[in-house]
């Protein structure tokens, strides 16, 4: 007999095969996952709104389709999480802001809608920082979010309540955004798994500027085939959405390979000298490396040109938070966070000319990135710069004895290579001597999401890192 908690540390792949087989049904796979979140949430607070009724209900209509033989989706019976910025339709959706704690939007947004279709059952929603702004979970609605690994300590962000609950074994699968690191950050400090894909491979509906290209939403999981199965049922064009890409999202889920024979990977330790790392973090990954060559790639360090990136990334973020937050921030002050409402300012008093110098350097860094991968497969870089922080920190104000001008810059090894374009993928990379995760990204050529997938998964293979769990 399959025990509660082994169900709930299993790849959501074989979760699936047993619910699509009838050898456990899909009651028993949610009664399980909300037992162990009675059991340990409370301490984690990973998951800050649950409707178990309504998860019940569903999973019951799940069994009973199964039963009449109906055709069924790919994540049939799946408990999954959303992001509490993520709109569903009769749940809480708070955005971790004082302002709208008491919102039950009346549909789902797409990205809900998909795992929906796909036969996921809604648990509940995920924690997040106020707005998504800023990699570390705490907001003044529910408090913060502690790491798995560690208590006392940050689960990242923003989607750091996804990436706890996974970890924890609360969920098999949940999803995230991510504009400067808020799928890779979070997945890093948690040993688990997260994809930023190519901006248009997951559309994002509703959404006011729907043409931008910084912020994306992904999967998050605890193997990178789940986050493949995810991906699968999140991609796909959808009209609405101008930039969705309109390739068949049917392979992303295909078996992924464990070897890597041919394959140019470069290693950017601090991404061409532009970021600093603690050196706990690059020990660890350097560590790591040789996995590669044993797997048939050769490894070069070098990086692209990132010139410009830092000014493409905070510009057309501030522009951004000042059309998504800056009447509120004018209307409501003194209950938004001061970092919105100082990166909404910023955004108030961009000009033309600021946004067209930003367009052009964002477009000469498209093309420089695409030239650097004819040379070169996969590029490998750490996917943070600092190990997890106490809880009560807000952000990181320096890195090995450098100070840090604001809360962006310490997360800088994701935001520079969000207005590449690039698919992002960081897997587990490793453990300190302490026993803190290490999270190492791959990213690839725009729109290769599945070669991160490749690479991800034969070195996750290779090394078994991820299924280290915590010990809770």
């Amino acid at each position: 007999m399959t025990s509660g908690d082994e169900l709930c540390t299993r790849p959501a792949t074989e979760l699936a095969a047993l619910v699509h087989s009838r050898a456990i049904s899909a009651r028993e796979l949610l009664e399980a996952h909300l037992a162990r979140m009675d059991r340990y949430d409370a301490v984690l607070n990973a998951v800050v709104t649950r409707d178990d009724a309504a998860a019940r209900a569903a999973a019951d209509a799940a069994d009973a389709a199964l039963a009449a033989g109906a055709p069924v989706g790919p994540l049939h019976g799946l408990p999954v999480a959303h992001k509490d910025t993520h709109a569903t339709g009769g749940m809480r959706t708070t955005w971790g802001s004082p302002l709208l704690r008491d919102t039950v939007p009346r549909a789902d947004e797409l990205v809900v809608a998909r795992l929906r279709a796909a036969g996921a059952i809604r648990v509940g929603k995920t924690n997040v920082p106020e707005f998504a702004a800023g990699s570390h979970t705490v907001n003044p609605v529910f408090g913060a979010t502690h790491n798995p690994y560690r208590h006392g300590l940050s689960a990242g962000g923003s989607s750091g309540g996804a990436a706890a609950a996974l970890a924890a074994g609360l969920v098999p699968l949940a999803e995230g955004s991510d504009m400067g690191g808020s799928l890779r950050n979070p997945a890093a400090f948690c040993n688990v798994v997260g994809l930023r894909p190519t901006p248009g491979r997951v559309p994002t509906w509703p959404a006011p500027m729907g043409r931008s290209t910084l912020s994306v939403q992904g999967p998050l999981g605890r193997t990178v085939a789940d986050v493949a199965l995810q991906l699968s049922v999140l991609a796909g064009p959808d009209p609405r959405v101008p930039i969705s890409l309109s390739d068949d999202p049917a392979g992303l889920a295909a078996p992924l390979p464990e070897r890597l024979d041919g394959l140019r990977v470069a290693w950017a330790p601090d991404l061409g000298g532009r970021v600093t790392v603690d050196p706990a973090i690059t020990t660890v990954l350097t560590a790591s490396l040789p996995v590669f060559e044993d797997l048939g790639a050769s490894v070069v360090e070098d990086c692209p040109d990132l010139s410009g990136a830092d000014e493409v990334f905070g510009t057309l973020r501030a522009w951004l938070f000042d059309a998504s937050f800056g009447d509120l921030v004018r209307r409501h002050p003194d209950q938004i966070k001061e970092t919105i409402r100082w990166n909404a300012g910023l955004g108030a008093r961009l000009t033309g000319t600021d946004l067209a110098r930003a367009e052009q350097r964002h477009t000469r860094l498209h093309e420089t990135v695409v030239e650097f991968f004819t040379r070169y497969d996969v590029l490998l870089a750490p996917t943070t710069q600092v190990l997890p922080f106490p809880v009560e920190v807000e952000y990181p104000t320096e890195i090995a004895g450098v100070p840090q001008e604001d809360y962006l810059a310490w997360m800088r090894s994701c935001t520079l290579l969000s207005p590449t374009g690039c698919p992002a993928l960081s897997v587990p990379g490793g453990f300190t001597p302490g026993g803190l995760p290490v999270g190492l990204q791959v990213v690839a050529a725009p729109r290769l999401d599945r070669r991160v997938l490749e690479v991800g998964h034969a070195f996750e293979q290779a090394t078994r890192f991820g299924e280290h769990r915590p010990i809770l």
